[in-house]
């Protein structure tokens, strides 16, 4: 096997093994600890040994070892220190089972709801799931949330805290509960497709494990959950944007934005499934977020051409989404529909209007204003915004991309 294999290997792994680790230990902070020891060992190991049989069970019971040996070491610690003996869990506790590693259960989706508790801020279990669950680096998080490195660092580390001293059990939290987590269980979900399908950051523009590994656990959430119309939305949302990641990317290997794909590249059998979804979801019950965002997915994937894209709709389908779930992204994302359905010189309008400092240097809004001073034909202005949009893009694929259309309009004018 590869690095690279492997190194995707332990990524789709490594929130199975905490998961079995904090299930039986708890130690939320120190488990976390153990698994990324193991992983250590395992990336060093796997490419001279080979990948074992049962890499899931090497990787807990190794874990297991390691938070035995950290457990062990802490309590020395504390006995140096004189700690109160009754505090000190019992040696024995600490021990890895004989069992460990053989179980087959993914805890997964259990990891989720935990890191998802009521007692942490929505932004910190959101942040704390990405970290553990998608295996987000603190900077990918950070940039997902628009925030600072530090800012997140130390919202994680307060929630692994505030999470230990519960003492919840790590198991599906109770019928009565469920529905208080889930919104922001999918809103995780969401955030790791999104960093997955469109990095914020380096050379790649597509990491399909995290995209991958978010749709198998919405598809999780959606057998457990087949009624719940958001979760079905999200799933086809996911289904249909993911269905285009075979064109985003040109024969060069350079960005190819949705109006230039090739969308005879498209997964069709995606798409089918997707807005088959979304239109048996739609008319059930109370419409949510995922579900307009679906929506509005499938009109784009159903259009046979750019051209034939039904924006009027689009429009209708994000009016509804502002109204009962507004963000800076979204007014965005309204405001070019807009041009494209109306005209450039109204979606400018609203993109001038749109005072937020979320977006004061993200690359996305001088990128849209760029597209529309072209439509309407200034292109000075179009390339003034487009070397803006370049200076705030932090995706090296990006970058290449708008400073190519900078060219071209440089060009065009000599």
């Amino acid at each position: 096997m590869t690095a690279d294999a492997i190194a995707d290997a332990l990524r789709r792994l490594a929130p199975q093994v905490l998961g079995a680790l904090v299930r039986r230990y708890g130690r939320f902070d120190a488990c976390e600890d153990a698994v990324q020891e193991a992983l250590l060992a395992a990336a060093q190991q796997w490419r001279t040994d080979g990948v074992p049989d049962r890499p899931r069970a090497w990787l807990i019971q190794v874990a297991s070892r390691r938070l035995t040996d950290l457990l062990r070491a802490d309590q020395a610690r504390r006995r140096r220190e004189d700690a109160v003996a009754s505090r000190v869990l019992p040696q024995d506790r600490w021990s890895p089972p004989a069992d460990a590693g053989v179980d087959d259960v993914d805890d997964t989706l259990v990891l989720i709801t935990l890191c998802c508790h009521p007692a942490l801020s929505p932004t910190s279990q959101i942040a704390l799931t990405l970290r553990a669950v998608g295996g987000l680096t603190t900077a990918e998080i950070a940039r997902a949330f628009l925030s600072s490195e530090a800012t997140i660092v130390r919202r994680i580390s307060r929630a692994k805290r505030t999470i230990e001293a519960s003492g919840v059990p790590f198991r599906m939290p109770p019928e009565s509960d469920r529905a208080e987590r889930l919104d922001n269980v999918l809103r995780v979900l969401y955030l790791i497709f999104t960093e997955g399908y469109a990095a914020t950051s380096g050379p790649d523009l597509h990491r399909p494990d995290l995209a991958a590994e978010a749709i198998r656990l919405v598809e999780l959430m959606h057998a457990l959950l087949p009624d719940d119309g958001e979760v079905a939305g999200l799933l086809a949302l996911m289904l249909l944007t993911d269905a285009r990641a075979p064109a985003r990317t040109t024969a060069q290997g350079e960005l190819a934005p949705l109006r230039e794909q090739d969308r005879t590249l498209w997964k069709r059998d995606a798409i089918g499934r997707g807005a088959k979804l979304i239109a048996s979801t739609l008319p059930r019950g109370p419409v949510g977020p995922y579900q307009l965002q679906a929506a509005i997915a499938a009109t784009h994937d159903e259009a046979p051409s750019a051209g034939a894209t039904d924006w009027p709709r689009i429009v209708t389908l994000y009016e509804l989404l502002l109204k009962i779930a507004p963000s800076p992204v979204a007014c965005l994302n309204h405001a070019a529909a807009v041009g494209m359905a109306d005209a450039p010189a109204a979606g400018l309008a609203l993109l001038d209007a749109l005072d937020d400092r979320r977006l004061a240097r993200d690359h996305r809004l001088p990128a849209a204003r760029g597209h529309l001073l072209e439509m309407a034909g200034d292109r000075t202005a179009a390339r003034a915004a487009y070397e803006t949009a370049a200076r705030y893009a932090t995706n090296v694929r990006h970058i290449r991309y708008l400073n190519a259309q900078v060219r071209r309009l440089e060009e065009k004018r000599g």
